[in-house]
């Protein structure tokens, strides 16, 4: 993107901004954004979900996730610049004060509640109250705990229950099945991506399950995923789906598959890879799913 039309000092701010707000690294809103549509269509019950809720959950996962760079990235301001990975963030190289970023986190909720209020039901609204707790106390907690993939699991999953209560006004045992199910994967794939960083926080003194699991985190990973494809098979029985969305879990199996082949040797850019690889994994059981909607 381009911004040469803005005088130089608007420009590195912008660019600042997109940067911490991942704007320019879009995994983080589409590992969150393809389990809020799993919910969006099993909610329709066979049908296609109300394009309100298309767009409403579409725009909110952006902006929550982009606020939960920002508050992350402050909770994380000191020990970045430590971290090869993250050395090069705005608020680590002072190109972003810490309270621009609290107020970006505090304004993009804002807008994400404005839009529950406005565009969805009382029960959603209630249940919003619930993710922002998460979205708030996840980037705090690898101080506390080797789980921090555990509360980024919940803050990821969380659209869920939202998304289903906007779509059937209520929140039903399924919901809460897939939300396991989407659970269980974030702490997969975020062990994948704590990997990167193990060697650098094990010298900072910050926890992660990549540390936690230590020589079995290739078999734990692997027990997680499947786990996933178990429990994903248990909601597509329980909601009396089709072929297509069981070969959608098959494409995700696969790619799992994949993902231990990369981290085999858990170095750095292989492991950071088979993170990104979980895009396509969500992307093709929402493809199943979509698809046997439509064959309905």
């Amino acid at each position: 993107m381009t911004l040469d039309f803005l005088p130089d000092h608007l420009q590195s701010k912008l660019i600042a901004y997109m940067q911490l707000l991942r704007i320019d690294r879009p995994i983080g809103t589409l590992l969150l954004l393809w389990p809020t549509y799993w919910a969006l269509w099993l909610a329709a019950d066979g049908g296609m979900p109300g394009i309100g809720n298309i767009l409403v959950f579409g725009l909110g996962v952006f902006m929550m996730r982009a606020a939960g760079c920002a508050i992350n990235d402050f909770a994380d301001r000191k020990v970045d610049g430590h971290v090869k990975r993250t050395q090069a963030r705005p608020l680590a190289t002072g190109r972003i004060a810490p309270a621009e970023a609290v107020l970006l986190f505090l304004g993009l909720c804002l807008a994400s509640f404005l839009m529950v209020v406005f565009f969805t039901n009382t029960l959603t609204l209630y249940l919003s109250f619930g993710g922002l707790v998460l979205a708030f106390i996840y980037p705090f907690m690898k101080r506390y705990t080797h789980l921090p993939q555990l509360f980024l699991g919940a803050a990821f999953s969380w659209a869920i229950p939202m998304a289903w209560a906007a779509e059937a006004n209520e929140v039903t045992r399924l919901a809460w099945l897939l939300f396991t199910a989407n659970v269980l994967w974030t702490v997969a794939y975020d062990t994948l991506y704590a990997m990167v960083d193990r060697d650098d926080d094990l010298k900072i003194g910050v926890k992660s399950t990549a540390i936690l699991f230590g020589d079995a985190d290739r078999l734990i990973v692997g027990i997680l995923q499947a786990l996933v494809i178990l429990i994903l098979a248990m909601v597509g029985t329980q909601a009396e789906l089709g072929v297509l969305y069981y070969l959608g879990l098959v494409g995700m199996a696969v790619f799992f598959l994949y993902q231990q082949h990369l981290i085999r040797f858990r170095e750095r850019e292989p492991c950071f890879h088979a993170f990104l690889n979980n895009n396509w994994a969500g992307a093709i059981v929402f493809a199943g799913l979509f698809l046997d909607s439509l064959m309905r």
